[in-house]
């Protein structure tokens, strides 16, 4: 079961944040963006699993697209915020795990069977892309109410990819068991950002808030990451974390 559990969770990943476009998503109340979504969604899954014929596939990439309608067309203002976001992403784990718990075997029966380290990296990609991509998109919900102050301008899009950075650096110690590096990583954001928290109270909680959500996203992901590697087989590759 964990293989295909896995294997489902890289497709979701996949298909929700590296194939899904900003213009999709802006444009998901209409029904042929939402069944191209809900295509991509299928193809993912048949890919990732090495699966083309199996019909509980259809009913996990049906159940996404009714998912994301629920969402879509919920009230103005409410389907954008960081809880819907999340109640969201539960909805589609809670499918994909269904799916997994009744059919354990669809994995072991594709195509992919054969590769026994393929399933570890795909967690790895999946955990890394929750923490960065995923990840960027919960902070900035949470952060939206508080983007009208007034604060110091900086590099387009700077703060974001700092963001991303800073959470594949945590995903990479905690990987490689040097989580005592995260302290370095908070010293150093700190230093970098004290003349700007130190000349504006408003400037200085935005920073702080985003700083202490950037962060706790990617500890609880990547030890989620972790803690299901530990039930995979070692890769050849030795993860002194896992």
């Amino acid at each position: 079961m964990i293989e295909t559990l896995v294997a489902l969770l890289f497709a979701h990943v996949l298909a929700d944040f590296v194939f899904q476009t900003r213009w999709s998503t802006e444009n998901k109340r209409r029904p042929q963006v939402l069944l191209l979504h809900v295509l991509i969604v299928l193809v993912t899954a048949q890919a990732a699993t090495g699966r083309w014929d199996a019909p509980e596939l259809i009913a996990l990439a049906l159940a996404h697209g009714v998912i994301d309608a629920i969402k879509t067309h919920l009230p103005k203002g409410l389907g954008d915020t960081l809880a819907a976001y999340l109640a969201d992403q539960a909805a589609h784990l809670a499918t994909i795990i269904a799916v997994a718990a009744i059919s354990p075997a669809l994995y072991a029966s594709g195509l992919w069977a054969g590769l026994p380290a393929l399933p570890q990296i795909m967690l790895l990609v999946t955990g890394l892309l929750l923490v960065t991509r995923a990840g960027g998109f919960a902070v900035g919900m949470l952060m939206r109410p508080y983007q009208d102050a007034a604060l110091p301008e900086g590099l387009r899009n700077g703060g974001r990819l700092i963001g991303v950075l800073e959470r594949a650096l945590i995903f990479l110690m905690v990987m490689v068991g040097e989580p005592a590096g995260i302290g370095f990583l908070i010293a150093a954001k700190s230093i970098l950002r004290f003349d700007t928290a130190s000349q504006d109270q408003r400037a200085s909680e935005y920073v702080i808030i985003g700083t202490l959500a950037s962060f706790a996203w990617a500890l609880l992901i990547t030890y989620a990451t972790l803690s299901l590697l530990r039930t995979m087989p070692a890769l050849e590759i030795a993860l002194r974390g896992a």
